[in-house]
């Protein structure tokens, strides 16, 4: 059994009015309505999305699609080839952007062409995808006459989401505790060990996100890959050019109907099988943003026990009956 909580002047919990006013109660209830309503803004775009895309997915799901290739009525070409596509885009976003994003937060110093290298990198995120897709088209497919192939399509998608990784990285190293900085710089690190050592491990949750995240936004482009990387039937090829590169929104833009019900049925599950590809990036960055959070400045402790909370609760009421008692007698 708990003790009574009392306060200094002898007056008993229940003794102090804990009354609220009208205002304040409507207030309260008024904010946590608008904040019910921008979750539901957000999560209800997503589960329509959810339940129509893999419900109809489902409804003409065949294994086969996964076993064969576009030409026999399947996708096994189109998802390797995204797969491919996908690793590419991230060597390419992950080294330019996270050296990028190192570069603007850890050796420049505030001046005009930093301030030029943001803004650029921000104008460059506001492009749409398909003058991305046009620009690879004339100056990699015709300029460089490398044709349909997967490196003007890895470099365009690269180019599109390099912004993102860039950014986070620099947010993620800003983010870092001065503390951690100034600890090892008194045992006397140099400060490329020290960015190594400490500050980059402090910031990979936020670069592993930024990078999962540009991955995520690459898998679901059609439009630069429609100018740079074409469509085929067949598997990808290890020739970086001269090769075009089958992938799984082109069977979604084509299929979609389509006379033939057994086309139309692929792009369902085409999308189906995008979907599925979003979703597991997403629980794959969760686990490593969760695996890598012991050098995070901002980790979590873990969860309090029951008994811990229930403590902590009564330690709360206990002080707040304190004080309200002590004003009351002033």
């Amino acid at each position: 059994m708990s003790a009574a909580v009392t306060t200094p002047s002898g007056l008993s919990p229940g003794s102090v009015d804990f009354s609220i006013s009208t205002v304040r109660r409507v207030r309260n209830y008024a904010w946590w309505t608008l904040c019910a309503l921008g979750l539901l803004c957000v999560v209800a775009p997503v589960a329509w999305i959810l339940v129509g895309v893999i419900g109809k997915g489902i409804s003409v799901w065949h294994w086969s699609v996964l076993t064969t290739t576009t030409q026999f009525i399947g996708v096994s070409n189109s998802i390797v080839g995204t797969l491919v596509i996908m690793v590419g885009v991230g060597l390419v976003a992950g080294v330019v952007g996270v050296a990028s994003g190192i570069y603007l937060a850890e050796i420049a110093r505030p001046s005009i062409r930093a301030t030029l290298l943001r803004s650029a990198s921000e104008v460059l995120s506001g492009i749409p995808s398909i003058v991305f897709g046009y620009c690879g088209y004339l100056v990699l497919v015709i300029g460089l006459h490398w044709g349909y192939s997967l490196l003007p399509a890895v470099i365009v998608l690269g180019m599109l989401v390099v912004p993102y990784v860039t950014k986070a990285t620099e947010l993620s190293l800003n983010q870092v505790p001065v503390a951690y900085r100034e600890g090892a710089e008194g045992l006397g690190m140099s400060k490329t060990y020290l960015l190594r050592k400490v500050v980059l491990r402090a910031a990979i949750p936020g670069i592993l996100t930024g990078i999962i995240i540009a991955l995520a936004i690459s898998v679901g482009e059609t439009a630069p890959l429609l100018y740079t990387a074409g469509n085929t039937n067949a598997y990808p090829s290890v020739a970086l050019i001269h090769h075009p590169v089958g992938y799984l929104t082109y069977v979604v833009f084509t299929s979609l109907e389509n006379p033939n019900i057994q086309i139309e049925n692929l792009s369902y599950d085409a999308a189906m099988i995008l979907i599925v590809i979003v979703l597991l990036l997403i629980g794959t960055a969760r686990l490593i943003v969760r695996l890598s959070q012991r050098y995070a400045p901002n980790r979590a402790l873990g969860r309090p026990s029951r008994a811990e909370r229930r403590a902590a609760r009564e330690l709360a009421a206990g002080r707040m009956t304190e004080d309200i008692a002590a004003g009351r007698m002033r």
